[in-house]
């Protein structure tokens, strides 16, 4: 959990400030589950500057609650969080100065937004709150009033912990966590995860990533691991300490997001997407009578650029058995069958016999081009566009010049353009498996919609 905190204070001394306004908004890394947003009476004077800058002057204070009559509720909803704030040392350094001063040891630990976004968001021109929100199309109302910047903090975090793939936010509040029993642990662990669809990280007690997964039901799925009675799961279950979750609206962003986290942490209890996923592919050539002929192969280095790919063999000829019906090809020039005459599908007048040659190359060969563009997208620029996490919102996966760039997600209020693009994409590397997951989504999903930018 989070708490995503804005104090402003009435400047002065170092260490002698005190709070006029404080907002904290309490987030699970999905969506804000509770807040507090409140004046404070300092009871010292605000500095001229400050009072231009906040709006805010000793009249308004007047009758608002002293610190120490809002620092339970501070504790309470802080309580088992991470502070997260723009420029967190000095918020933190805040909260941590009034509660000193009633004797209390105020301690958490903290993540700064002006940290992540230079790692994350690299090269912006400024990284104060005003400018990069700005630069970000997020909208910030009520600039240097508590909640105004704190809800645009929140904006902010939500789109870091989006681009954060590899979890670098997550690591720091993983440690140190009091051990429990295994079955008492197992159980805790479980009642907090969501229904919905995403990827899950299992972590041990020092923090390590034990395992990546992906599924359209995270609570069910490692309910799986956790009822297992195989070796391997029964040796998972004895080290797993914690779990970390992102949701990401649909099945096609769990899987390349899953893949990448794979491949870069390398987790000792994965095995499956260590190598590559895909060990078919679908390969065309023309033969001597001129017409293209489609064949199943394995995927290899001499051979390694197929039309579609495929987990097995079987999968690869259950998919051919489709495509015949949908683009009306040839059985025979498709691989299924092997004869010197008719294929079965003439004698059922489900191929125009191409087989025995009664139909122009150019007809049929037409009708494997179209498969060819559907399922080939080099060169290509578009958006492939899918649920959110939120009723709210849209997914895509952006591809440029046949190329994967990554991930986003935006609001379903703006129309997608390059601009939203750029701003709202979580980079991720381009790979062999990342395409042959996107090609695979495409050919048997029917919930995405394409935005071709040629």
């Amino acid at each position: 959990m989070y708490a995503i905190v804005d104090i402003e204070t009435t400047g002065g001394k170092y260490n002698e400030e005190g709070i006029t306004e404080i907002a904290i908004y309490k987030h699970n890394g999905h969506e804000v589950t509770d807040q507090l947003i409140s004046l404070v009476n300092p009871e010292r004077k605000i500095q001229a500057f400050v009072v231009k800058l906040t709006g805010i002057n000793e009249n308004m204070l007047r009758n608002a609650p002293k610190f120490y009559q809002i620092a339970k509720r501070i504790i309470e909803i802080t309580e088992g969080c991470v502070i997260v704030a723009h420029n967190a040392k000095f918020d933190y350094r805040i909260l941590q100065l009034e509660f000193k001063r009633l004797g209390f040891d105020y301690t958490r630990q903290s993540v700064c937004t002006v940290e992540l976004s230079k790692k994350l968001i690299p090269d912006m021109p400024s990284y104060s709150l005003g400018k990069l929100v700005k630069q970000l199309g997020i909208p910030l109302n009520n600039r240097h009033r508590a909640s105004g910047d704190a809800l645009a903090t929140v904006k902010l975090f939500e789109l870091l912990l989006q681009k954060d793939t590899q979890q670098e936010s997550f690591k720091k509040f993983l440690r140190n966590k009091p051990k429990l029993q295994v079955e008492n642990k197992l159980i805790k662990l479980l009642e907090e995860l969501p229904t919905q669809t995403g990827v899950y990280y299992l972590y041990n007690e020092q923090g390590d990533i034990l395992y990546i997964g992906k599924s359209k039901n995270i609570k069910k799925r490692i309910n799986q691991h956790f009822t297992s009675s195989s070796k391997k799961a029964k040796q998972l279950q004895k080290e797993v300490s914690y779990i970390t979750y992102e949701l990401t609206g649909n099945e096609l962003l769990a899987l390349l997001k899953e893949n990448q986290a794979i491949k870069k942490n390398q987790p000792p209890y994965n095995s499956a997407l260590k190598r590559t996923l895909f060990s078919h592919g679908l390969f065309s050539h023309t033969d001597e009578n001129g017409y293209l002929r489609l064949y199943i192969e394995k995927i290899t280095h001499q051979n390694p650029n197929p039309i579609t790919s495929f987990t097995s063999a079987t999968q690869a000829k259950n998919t051919l058995y489709k495509i015949i019906d949908e683009y009306q090809l040839c059985e025979n020039l498709i691989g299924l069958q092997k004869t010197s005459s008719a294929c079965f599908g003439y004698t059922i007048k489900k191929c125009a016999g191409a087989c025995i040659k009664e139909e122009e190359t150019k007809k049929y060969n037409d009708r494997v081009k179209q498969l060819l563009t559907k399922y080939n997208f080099e060169n290509k620029s578009f958006a492939i566009i899918d649920k959110g996490r939120k009723t709210s919102e849209k997914s895509f996966v952006y591809i440029e010049n046949g190329i994967f760039k990554g991930i986003g997600y935006f609001n379903l209020n703006h129309q997608l353009k390059p601009a939203i693009i750029k701003n709202a994409l979580s980079a991720m590397a381009h790979s062999k498996d990342t395409q042959h997951i996107i090609q695979h989504y495409l050919r048997k999903s029917k919930s995405y919609k394409i935005i071709n930018f040629n």
